[in-house]
């Protein structure tokens, strides 16, 4: 079954070539005179005094390259980069800084500073393009309590992550205790004309999650993360600081829909789910199968997700009898962390397929298209029906690595870690399930 598995690779690879971040920007990007235009958006340079540029998340070094081709020559911009790496070549203007993820850190702290410092002198004759890709969240990160510390907020980030609440409620906690997150970068940039060019890789209508929503007015409420907090004991597993501002009462409220702060604001998502999940279907029918696209399980504990989609997959076998089919499913199931091993969510998916899959014709390929799952140095797994077989033969535990969050020790092991390094992408995490009559 190693064809299988490279097909899946392939299949994998081909979606990445296809969602290449620089022919977006030149295709959505178009210049007219002083007129810069971005589908219904018109932005005439002549009527700002300054542009301001604001590029943070995993995509943020694509993005701002393909915004400063866009931009008229001679236009004096200034900006700040927050990204996971340093630039490969550094655009005139622009500050760079390389921030935490998935825990911010100084540099994090630093990039959210400058950020704020920048936006505070904007005023309406100035432009703000801020260019917003995942992983923003622990990019760019800045406590609204200045008592807190980068070790607090470092805290904060590893307990949210690892406690099993939902990229959702993550989120909505994250935006309450951020002075850059939850639309308040839009209010920092006070009464200045606001342009988002996104990336997205959160669900389609909840783009107020990506990065944490700094530029867009917050669904989420004060009730509702006092909610989460209960519901998982986190104020027990934070620290004192934490705790202390969280009984003090002081927590204010995100900005809302109808604050003046968005008056002035548009968001532009770039690519997100659709354009994943088209270039993936592509893909796969290229390859010959017969194809499905699913994304029901998004946000799912990985052991339901997993079982889910094989028995969608094998559903989808027996419609089409004799046929080569597959499934391509997208978003970020949870996977709650348990030990001390290094994985992610991706290469824990593949690891709750074995059993379900050892010894028939499939293959489970799970990565993050920013190259990067969790803690390891992989963008996820791959594995067939004889990975099981072949883990037990090596004395390998499935359980066992499951158990204390290890699963790309597992799959490393194998030869079945997906290690292709940092995209400079970040739509959602890609699973491709294959099989064979």
């Amino acid at each position: 079954m190693d064809d299988l598995k490279q097909i899946a690779r392939r299949i994998f690879q081909a979606t990445l070539a296809s969602i290449d971040i620089p022919a977006v920007m030149e295709r959505e990007l178009e210049l007219a005179g002083s007129e810069l235009r971005c589908r219904n958006v018109r932005l005439d340079f002549r009527k700002f005094r300054e542009v301001k540029i604001v590029a943070v998340g995993k995509a943020a070094h694509n993005m701002t390259n393909g915004l400063a081709a866009a931009l008229p020559s001679g236009i004096p911009v200034r900006g700040i980069v927050s990204a996971p790496s340093k630039p490969r070549e550094a655009v005139p203007g622009i500050t760079y800084f390389t921030g935490g993820h998935p825990v911010p850190n100084q540099q994090s702290w630093e990039a959210a500073k400058a950020i704020l410092a920048q936006l505070e002198s904007c005023d309406e004759s100035t432009l703000v393009i801020f260019l917003l890709s995942g992983g923003g969240s622990a990019l760019m990160d800045l406590p609204l309590d200045p008592a807190q510390t980068l070790r607090d907020v470092q805290a904060f980030h590893r307990t949210l992550v690892g406690c099993g609440a939902s990229i959702d409620e993550i989120n909505a906690v994250r935006k309450h205790f951020s002075a850059v997150k939850g639309g308040r970068l839009a209010l920092a940039a006070g009464a200045a004309t606001k342009l988002t060019l996104a990336i997205s890789d959160v669900p389609v209508g909840k783009e107020s999650a990506l990065a944490s929503g700094p530029t867009l007015p917050d669904p989420t409420t004060l009730a509702g993360v006092s909610g989460i907090l209960e519901k998982y004991q986190l104020p027990r597993e934070l620290p004192a600081s934490l705790r202390k501002w969280i009984a003090s009462g002081r927590i204010p409220e995100t900005p809302k829909p109808g604050d003046p702060a968005f008056d002035k604001a548009q968001f532009i998502l770039l690519l997100g789910m659709h354009e994943l999940f088209h270039a993936a279907h592509q893909a796969s029918e290229a390859e010959g199968f017969l194809t499905c696209c699913d994304n029901s399980t998004d946000d799912w504990p990985v052991e339901r997700a997993a079982n889910a989609l094989l028995d969608q997959l094998q559903d989808i076998r027996r419609g089409n009898p004799g046929a080569p089919v597959a499934l391509i499913a997208d978003g970020e199931v949870s996977s709650k962390v348990t030990g001390e091993g290094i994985g992610g969510r991706n290469s824990a998916f593949v690891l709750s397929c074995l059993e379900r899959i050892a010894g028939d014709q499939i293959v489970v390929l799970s990565a993050g298209t920013d190259g990067v799952d969790g803690n390891s140095p992989a963008a996820g797994a791959v594995a067939d029906g004889t990975s099981l077989q072949r883990a037990r033969s090596a004395g390998l535990d499935p359980a066992d690595f499951f158990k204390r969050s290890d699963s790309y020790s597992f799959f490393s092991k194998l030869g079945d870690a997906l290690e292709i390094g940092p995209t400079g992408n970040n739509l959602r995490d890609l699973r491709i399930l294959l099989a064979r009559p």
